[in-house]
Protein backbone atom coordinates (compact mmCIF):
# COMPACT_ATOMS: atom_id res chain seq x y z
CA UNK A 1 0.00 0.00 0.00
CA UNK A 2 1.30 3.42 -0.94
CA UNK A 3 0.07 6.59 0.75
CA UNK A 4 -0.37 9.62 -1.49
CA UNK A 5 -0.85 13.21 -0.43
CA UNK A 6 0.63 16.61 0.19
CA UNK A 7 1.65 18.30 3.43
CA UNK A 8 -1.89 18.71 4.78
CA UNK A 9 -2.71 15.10 3.89
CA UNK A 10 0.42 14.02 5.75
CA UNK A 11 -0.84 15.86 8.82
CA UNK A 12 -4.18 14.08 8.49
CA UNK A 13 -2.48 10.69 8.32
CA UNK A 14 0.02 11.24 11.11
CA UNK A 15 -2.06 13.41 13.44
CA UNK A 16 -4.16 12.14 16.31
CA UNK A 17 -7.35 12.32 14.27
CA UNK A 18 -5.86 10.34 11.40
CA UNK A 19 -2.95 8.09 12.27
CA UNK A 20 -1.82 5.19 10.12
CA UNK A 21 -0.78 1.96 11.84
CA UNK A 22 1.96 0.48 9.68
CA UNK A 23 2.12 -2.73 11.70
CA UNK A 24 -1.40 -4.03 11.01
CA UNK A 25 -2.23 -2.16 7.82
CA UNK A 26 -5.08 -0.17 9.39
CA UNK A 27 -5.65 3.38 8.23
CA UNK A 28 -7.25 5.95 10.51
CA UNK A 29 -8.64 9.05 8.80
CA UNK A 30 -11.20 11.52 10.09
CA UNK A 31 -13.22 10.69 6.96
CA UNK A 32 -13.68 7.15 8.30
CA UNK A 33 -15.92 6.31 11.23
CA UNK A 34 -14.59 3.42 13.36
CA UNK A 35 -11.63 2.98 10.99
CA UNK A 36 -11.29 2.86 7.21
CA UNK A 37 -12.38 -0.22 5.24
CA UNK A 38 -10.02 -3.20 5.37
CA UNK A 39 -9.48 -5.82 2.68
CA UNK A 40 -8.50 -3.93 -0.47
CA UNK A 41 -5.48 -5.32 -2.36
CA UNK A 42 -2.09 -4.43 -0.90
CA UNK A 43 -1.10 -2.97 -4.27
CA UNK A 44 -3.78 -0.27 -3.98
CA UNK A 45 -2.78 3.35 -3.48
CA UNK A 46 -4.40 4.99 -0.47
CA UNK A 47 -5.02 8.67 -1.13
CA UNK A 48 -5.86 11.02 1.75
CA UNK A 49 -7.16 14.39 0.63
CA UNK A 50 -8.78 17.21 2.56
CA UNK A 51 -12.33 16.09 1.69
CA UNK A 52 -12.07 12.33 1.19
CA UNK A 53 -9.90 9.25 1.57
CA UNK A 54 -9.87 6.57 -1.13
CA UNK A 55 -8.21 3.30 -2.08
CA UNK A 56 -7.35 3.32 -5.79
CA UNK A 57 -7.03 -0.02 -7.55
CA UNK A 58 -4.13 -0.27 -10.02
CA UNK A 59 -5.95 -2.84 -12.20
CA UNK A 60 -9.41 -1.28 -12.50
CA UNK A 61 -8.02 2.27 -12.22
CA UNK A 62 -10.95 3.31 -10.03
CA UNK A 63 -11.26 3.40 -6.24
CA UNK A 64 -12.31 0.21 -4.45
CA UNK A 65 -13.70 2.47 -1.73
CA UNK A 66 -14.09 6.16 -1.01
CA UNK A 67 -14.83 7.55 2.46
CA UNK A 68 -16.04 11.08 3.04
CA UNK A 69 -17.62 13.17 5.76
CA UNK A 70 -20.44 15.60 4.98
CA UNK A 71 -21.11 18.52 7.34
CA UNK A 72 -23.48 21.49 7.08
CA UNK A 73 -20.49 23.76 6.42
CA UNK A 74 -19.10 21.60 3.59
CA UNK A 75 -22.29 21.72 1.50
CA UNK A 76 -22.82 24.13 -1.39
CA UNK A 77 -24.28 24.38 -4.89
CA UNK A 78 -22.60 22.11 -7.43
CA UNK A 79 -19.76 23.83 -9.23
CA UNK A 80 -17.81 23.25 -12.42
CA UNK A 81 -16.56 19.87 -13.51
CA UNK A 82 -12.98 20.15 -14.71
CA UNK A 83 -11.81 16.55 -15.02
CA UNK A 84 -8.18 15.72 -14.28
CA UNK A 85 -6.01 12.65 -13.87
CA UNK A 86 -4.90 11.99 -10.31
CA UNK A 87 -1.59 13.86 -9.89
CA UNK A 88 -0.54 11.54 -7.06
CA UNK A 89 -0.78 8.39 -9.20
CA UNK A 90 1.45 7.30 -12.06
CA UNK A 91 -0.02 7.28 -15.57
CA UNK A 92 -0.41 3.49 -15.55
CA UNK A 93 -2.44 3.58 -12.31
CA UNK A 94 -5.16 6.07 -13.22
CA UNK A 95 -7.44 6.95 -16.11
CA UNK A 96 -6.78 9.99 -18.27
CA UNK A 97 -9.63 12.39 -19.10
CA UNK A 98 -9.80 11.14 -22.70
CA UNK A 99 -10.62 7.62 -21.46
CA UNK A 100 -14.25 8.73 -21.21
CA UNK A 101 -14.43 10.03 -24.79
CA UNK A 102 -17.55 8.63 -26.48
CA UNK A 103 -18.58 6.69 -23.36
CA UNK A 104 -21.88 8.47 -22.82
CA UNK A 105 -23.10 7.77 -26.34
CA UNK A 106 -21.76 4.21 -26.52
CA UNK A 107 -22.51 2.96 -23.00
CA UNK A 108 -25.03 5.46 -21.57
CA UNK A 109 -22.72 6.29 -18.68
CA UNK A 110 -21.69 9.50 -16.91
CA UNK A 111 -18.49 10.40 -15.13
CA UNK A 112 -19.99 9.48 -11.77
CA UNK A 113 -18.57 11.02 -8.60
CA UNK A 114 -18.04 8.71 -5.63
CA UNK A 115 -17.45 11.63 -3.24
CA UNK A 116 -20.04 14.07 -4.65
CA UNK A 117 -19.29 17.61 -5.76
CA UNK A 118 -22.29 19.26 -4.05
CA UNK A 119 -21.30 17.81 -0.66
CA UNK A 120 -18.07 19.83 -0.75
CA UNK A 121 -18.89 22.92 -2.79
CA UNK A 122 -18.89 24.89 0.45
CA UNK A 123 -15.16 24.19 0.82
CA UNK A 124 -12.07 25.42 -1.07
CA UNK A 125 -11.40 21.83 -2.11
CA UNK A 126 -14.50 21.03 -4.19
CA UNK A 127 -12.45 20.64 -7.38
CA UNK A 128 -10.76 17.58 -5.85
CA UNK A 129 -14.00 15.63 -6.38
CA UNK A 130 -13.32 15.92 -10.14
CA UNK A 131 -10.04 14.00 -9.93
CA UNK A 132 -10.54 10.80 -11.90
CA UNK A 133 -9.58 8.42 -9.09
CA UNK A 134 -12.86 9.60 -7.50
CA UNK A 135 -14.81 9.03 -10.73
CA UNK A 136 -16.30 5.88 -12.25
CA UNK A 137 -18.28 5.16 -15.43
CA UNK A 138 -21.74 5.12 -13.86
CA UNK A 139 -25.04 4.56 -15.65
CA UNK A 140 -26.61 7.92 -16.51
CA UNK A 141 -29.99 6.69 -15.25
CA UNK A 142 -28.51 5.58 -11.92
CA UNK A 143 -26.26 8.61 -11.53
CA UNK A 144 -29.01 11.13 -12.25
CA UNK A 145 -31.79 9.12 -10.58
CA UNK A 146 -31.64 7.14 -7.32
CA UNK A 147 -27.92 7.74 -6.71
CA UNK A 148 -28.39 11.50 -6.95
CA UNK A 149 -31.47 11.32 -4.71
CA UNK A 150 -29.53 9.40 -2.06
CA UNK A 151 -26.67 11.91 -2.17
CA UNK A 152 -29.23 14.65 -1.56
CA UNK A 153 -30.45 12.75 1.50
CA UNK A 154 -26.90 12.72 2.88
CA UNK A 155 -26.78 16.51 2.68
CA UNK A 156 -30.27 17.00 4.09
CA UNK A 157 -29.44 14.70 7.00
CA UNK A 158 -26.29 16.66 7.85
CA UNK A 159 -28.20 19.94 7.73
CA UNK A 160 -31.30 18.76 9.61
CA UNK A 161 -29.36 17.14 12.46
CA UNK A 162 -26.50 19.67 12.31
CA UNK A 163 -24.01 16.86 12.45
CA UNK A 164 -21.36 15.03 10.44
CA UNK A 165 -22.59 12.28 8.15
CA UNK A 166 -20.07 9.56 7.26
CA UNK A 167 -20.35 7.88 3.88
CA UNK A 168 -18.53 4.93 2.33
CA UNK A 169 -19.02 3.97 -1.28
CA UNK A 170 -17.47 1.86 -4.00
CA UNK A 171 -18.02 -0.17 -7.17
CA UNK A 172 -18.97 -3.81 -7.62
CA UNK A 173 -17.51 -6.01 -10.36
CA UNK A 174 -19.88 -8.98 -10.33
CA UNK A 175 -20.19 -9.52 -14.07
CA UNK A 176 -18.31 -8.45 -17.17
CA UNK A 177 -19.53 -5.15 -18.62
CA UNK A 178 -18.76 -3.51 -21.96
CA UNK A 179 -15.52 -1.51 -21.61
CA UNK A 180 -15.03 2.21 -22.17
CA UNK A 181 -14.65 2.66 -25.95
CA UNK A 182 -11.55 4.87 -25.55
CA UNK A 183 -10.29 3.44 -22.28
CA UNK A 184 -7.31 1.16 -21.56
CA UNK A 185 -7.71 -2.46 -22.64
CA UNK A 186 -8.02 -3.85 -19.11
CA UNK A 187 -10.07 -1.01 -17.60
CA UNK A 188 -13.31 -2.39 -16.16
CA UNK A 189 -16.75 -0.80 -15.99
CA UNK A 190 -18.52 -1.61 -12.68
CA UNK A 191 -21.64 -3.75 -12.72
CA UNK A 192 -23.04 -1.92 -9.70
CA UNK A 193 -22.31 0.18 -6.62
CA UNK A 194 -22.60 0.01 -2.87
CA UNK A 195 -22.98 2.78 -0.32
CA UNK A 196 -23.18 2.93 3.48
CA UNK A 197 -24.32 6.05 5.34
CA UNK A 198 -23.61 6.34 9.08
CA UNK A 199 -23.72 8.67 12.06
CA UNK A 200 -21.21 8.83 14.89
CA UNK A 201 -23.60 6.94 17.21
CA UNK A 202 -23.33 3.86 14.99
CA UNK A 203 -26.67 4.09 13.21
CA UNK A 204 -26.24 3.22 9.54
CA UNK A 205 -28.04 2.23 6.36
CA UNK A 206 -26.57 0.24 3.49
CA UNK A 207 -27.47 0.25 -0.21
CA UNK A 208 -26.60 -1.64 -3.38
CA UNK A 209 -27.60 -0.46 -6.86
CA UNK A 210 -27.11 -2.27 -10.16
CA UNK A 211 -25.96 -0.39 -13.24
CA UNK A 212 -29.30 -1.29 -14.83
CA UNK A 213 -31.27 0.63 -12.16
CA UNK A 214 -34.15 2.65 -13.55
CA UNK A 215 -33.92 6.45 -13.37
CA UNK A 216 -37.27 6.54 -11.53
CA UNK A 217 -36.23 3.92 -8.96
CA UNK A 218 -36.85 4.93 -5.34
CA UNK A 219 -33.45 4.95 -3.63
CA UNK A 220 -35.01 3.21 -0.62
CA UNK A 221 -35.47 0.11 -2.78
CA UNK A 222 -31.71 -0.25 -2.88
CA UNK A 223 -31.47 -0.95 0.86
CA UNK A 224 -29.72 -4.13 1.94
CA UNK A 225 -28.34 -5.44 5.25
CA UNK A 226 -24.83 -4.20 5.96
CA UNK A 227 -23.44 -7.73 5.69
CA UNK A 228 -24.57 -7.85 2.06
CA UNK A 229 -22.25 -4.94 1.28
CA UNK A 230 -19.42 -6.59 3.22
CA UNK A 231 -19.82 -9.92 1.43
CA UNK A 232 -20.19 -8.47 -2.06
CA UNK A 233 -17.53 -5.76 -1.79
CA UNK A 234 -15.14 -8.12 0.07
CA UNK A 235 -14.28 -5.30 2.44
CA UNK A 236 -14.55 -5.16 6.21
CA UNK A 237 -16.35 -1.94 7.10
CA UNK A 238 -16.17 -0.21 10.50
CA UNK A 239 -13.27 -2.48 11.56
CA UNK A 240 -12.95 -0.88 15.01
CA UNK A 241 -16.66 -0.87 15.84
CA UNK A 242 -18.70 -3.20 18.01
CA UNK A 243 -21.54 -4.37 15.70
CA UNK A 244 -23.78 -4.66 18.75
CA UNK A 245 -23.90 -0.85 18.86
CA UNK A 246 -25.22 -0.51 15.31
CA UNK A 247 -28.76 0.72 14.73
CA UNK A 248 -30.86 1.59 11.70
CA UNK A 249 -30.68 4.99 10.01
CA UNK A 250 -33.46 4.17 7.55
CA UNK A 251 -36.13 6.47 8.98
CA UNK A 252 -33.75 9.42 9.19
CA UNK A 253 -32.96 9.17 5.48
CA UNK A 254 -36.57 8.95 4.42
CA UNK A 255 -37.02 5.16 4.23
CA UNK A 256 -39.74 4.53 6.78
CA UNK A 257 -41.21 1.46 5.10
CA UNK A 258 -39.79 -2.03 5.38
CA UNK A 259 -36.88 -2.75 3.06
CA UNK A 260 -37.22 -4.95 -0.01
CA UNK A 261 -37.09 -8.70 0.53
CA UNK A 262 -33.74 -10.19 -0.41
CA UNK A 263 -33.76 -12.98 -3.00
CA UNK A 264 -33.23 -16.52 -1.78
CA UNK A 265 -29.59 -17.61 -1.58
CA UNK A 266 -28.23 -19.20 -4.73
CA UNK A 267 -27.88 -22.96 -4.57
CA UNK A 268 -26.01 -25.41 -6.75
CA UNK A 269 -28.54 -27.80 -8.31
CA UNK A 270 -28.16 -31.51 -7.81
CA UNK A 271 -26.88 -33.47 -10.80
Amino acid sequence: MKLGGGFLALILVLGSAAAAKAGDGELHSFHCLFGCPVGAPSTNDTIVREIYTLSSNDLTKVADWVAYRVTPASIGPSGERAWQADPWLSTDETLMPNAYDGANRALHVDRGHQAPLAAFSGTPFASETNILSNITPQSSALNQGPWNALEEQERLLAQRLNTAVYVYTGPLFERLMAPLPAGPELERVPSGYWKVIALSDGRNSAFIFDQTANRAMNYCNGRVPLNQVVLRSRLKLFPMADPATFGSLDTEIGCSTRGPTLPAPSVIPAE
